[in-house]
């Protein structure tokens, strides 16, 4: 099954449910880590910006913390583009799991790839994204020294707090929002100030 192309940053309660979308879909997905999105004022932040500048589209579990981690980011990102998708009311468990969830219903991670298909085609969310030669690349990255290089996770933490946002960024999770987020000469610049501030 080819993937779909998103435009907007997916939003999911957690790592098995990133796991599973990232076999089907072609785009940024952060996971809120559960309730955690409650107390990480940095994600929140980094929801909040994707929210505003490409839109974001939630996708969490049909149970009851599922709908007040939706809730609680919608209310994060007043100004944002959200679109909401939801997974139907299925009851059975996960593989991995020993035990049902409280209220027995199937979440993201659970469901049929081939469902959650129909549920983002329905949704409208597919584009033709244009792929650009104007676009960053792990190349860029490295050539910046944000990623393989001596010092590269200081750099890449440093870089990501001079441009707001987490600084426990991944050097893939970087060049996601270095995309989404930035121009790619004013990323490059930002970039080169911080290493001129290390070295001097």
């Amino acid at each position: 099954m080819e993937k779909l192309r998103i435009p907007q940053a997916v939003i999911v309660e957690g790592k098995y449910d990133k796991i599973k979308l990232s076999a089907l879909l072609d785009a940024v997905i952060i996971t809120t880590d559960g309730f955690r999105i409650f107390k990480d004022k940095e994600n929140a932040e980094l929801i909040r910006r994707y929210a505003a500048a490409a839109g974001i589209v939630i996708l969490t579990d049909s149970d009851a913390a599922g709908f007040k981690i939706r809730s609680h980011i919608k209310g994060i990102c007043p100004e944002g583009r959200i679109i909401n998708i939801y997974i139907p009311d299925i009851y059975g468990k996960e593989q991995r799991k020993a035990e049902p969830s409280k209220e027995g219903k199937l979440g993201v991670e659970g469901m049929d790839i081939e469902l959650l298909h129909e549920l983002f085609t329905k949704a409208g969310v597919l584009c033709e994204r244009e792929e650009t030669s104007d676009k960053l690349t792990m190349t860029d990255l490295y050539e910046l020294g944000l990623f393989g290089c001596t010092g590269s996770s200081e750099l890449r933490r440093r870089a990501a707090l001079s441009l707001s946002l987490p600084e426990r960024m991944t050097a893939k999770a970087l060049l996601d929002a270095a995309n989404t987020l930035f121009d790619k000469k004013e990323f490059i610049a930002r970039i080169n100030a911080v290493r001129e501030e290390t070295e001097n």
